[in-house]
């Protein structure tokens, strides 16, 4: 099998020739820059400083060479724009707070603050208000909260719609030129494509915006989805409406040259439970999850991606029903997140993508022998029958150990082998 074959035949509940295995290919299944560059020290490559293409996490480009060197079987494309709503052009070299250099984007512009945070700015304009800091001693920004005070009587939806729209011309060529760059590369395509994401708790504040108005607060917008349901599916109904346009586009120029798609990254679950109740959900989230995914399987053969963490066993079946064909990251130490029970109760209707390593734990303070025997667990029980990408639950954080995530990869292959 070809890598997309393997990753092809994963999703079509067929089990492969070995697990397949993603990392990098969207902005929750990556690694951070430091360990990218740990990684590229580790096998050898040619040292270069990493892209820092999504300044947000600091995530870092996985390139040709380390994606073979790990036995990656997926390939992203994704939108032009980053998180703070400046083009990912331009490439310049910037020393990180923790002293990697590393290559990021020309309007990436920084200033640090009295108490020596690092601050970001929208759209690199260093004369709006900062809507990102790291923290001394972080690896990764945190989002400023902008929201004005909040007068119930002059409530707009509209104010929360201000990012929402068609696809620029720049950035659909952008996209175009990018799955035609990959799709000749032997692994699957995975891309993003942005606004389909209903109520994506990072960007709801939205740190791209210079000035950013509507309920714009965390907390605020939780309540929201609660206090002032009307508002909340008012937004995420206009929001469908540009969602289904810019499907349209894009599928217009790239056809079903997309494997993949993620659709939204809208957390669902803490660590011990749910953010909402299920009617919550069925009134505000599932009309429009519904239509999007409709409008995929109708026109094209892309599969769907939905990202979630926390303890979101009770909404796996309306995740299924709704149309999504894949789970991520299979947060399989929150409450009701058991692997088997997973595997038993829906391995058959959606594909676990993820779920392979602790990282919260295991991955990043674990030995390299912890690492290997749950890696193999997770195999053993997910890998039945195919419907299953390998991937950590979540993004590799900064600083773990080189030796325990080559433990991981080499785990897989361990595997693999014994199939």
């Amino acid at each position: 099998m070809t890598r997309r074959d393997r990753i092809l035949s994963a999703l079509a509940h067929v089990a492969p020739d070995r697990v397949p295995v993603d990392f990098g290919s969207t902005t929750v299944s990556g690694m951070h820059a430091s360990c990218v560059e740990a990684l590229r020290n580790h096998y050898g490559l040619e040292r270069r400083p990493v892209k820092l293409f999504n300044p947000y996490t600091c995530l870092g480009m996985l390139e040709d060479d380390l994606l073979d060197a790990l036995g990656i079987d997926t390939i992203g494309v994704f939108p032009r724009m980053t998180t703070f709503g400046y083009p990912n052009e331009g490439w310049k070299e910037f020393r990180m707070p923790w002293g990697q250099v590393v290559l990021v984007a020309e309007q990436f512009r920084t200033r640090v603050d009295a108490n020596g945070d690092l601050l970001m700015y929208p759209q690199g304009d260093t004369s709006a208000p900062p809507s990102g800091r790291m923290p001394v001693g972080g690896y990764f920004f945190d989002t400023i909260i902008r929201q004005e005070p909040i007068d119930e009587d002059r409530l707009d939806p509209r104010d929360n719609m201000e990012e929402f729209g068609r696809v620029s011309e720049p950035d659909l060529r952008h996209l175009r030129e990018g799955v035609t760059r990959v799709a000749g590369s032997g692994r699957a395509v995975v891309a993003a494509i942005g606004g389909t994401g209903f109520g994506d708790i990072a960007l709801v504040p939205a740190p791209f915006l210079k000035h950013p108005k509507g309920i714009r607060d965390v907390e605020e917008w939780y309540i929201s989805t609660l206090t002032r349901q009307d508002y909340v599916r008012a937004v995420f109904s206009r929001q469908c409406e540009f969602a289904l346009e810019r499907l349209a586009q894009v599928q217009a120029v790239v056809g079903n040259a997309i494997d993949v798609l993620y659709v939204c990254g809208t957390d669902f679950g803490t660590q011990a439970s749910t953010f909402c109740s299920l009617e919550t959900f069925d009134r505000l989230w599932a009309p429009f999850y519904r239509q999007v995914n409709d409008w995929i399987h109708r026109h094209t053969t892309w599969k769907t991606f939905k990202h979630s963490c926390g303890a979101v066993e009770p909404f796996i079946g309306r995740f299924i029903e709704l149309g999504f064909d894949i789970l991520n990251p299979v947060q399989t130490t929150a409450a009701g997140m058991d692997p088997r029970t997973l595997k038993t109760r829906y391995g058959d209707r959606v594909v676990f993508w993820g779920g392979g390593v602790n990282t919260q734990w295991t991955l990043p303070f674990g030995t390299p022998e912890q690492v290997r025997a749950e890696v193999l667990g997770r195999c053993e029980v997910f890998a039945k029958g195919g419907g299953f990408v390998f991937n950590a639950v979540h993004n590799v954080q900064a600083q773990t150990p080189v030796e325990n995530i080559v433990a991981m990869l080499d785990a897989v292959r361990e595997f693999n082998g014994a199939k």
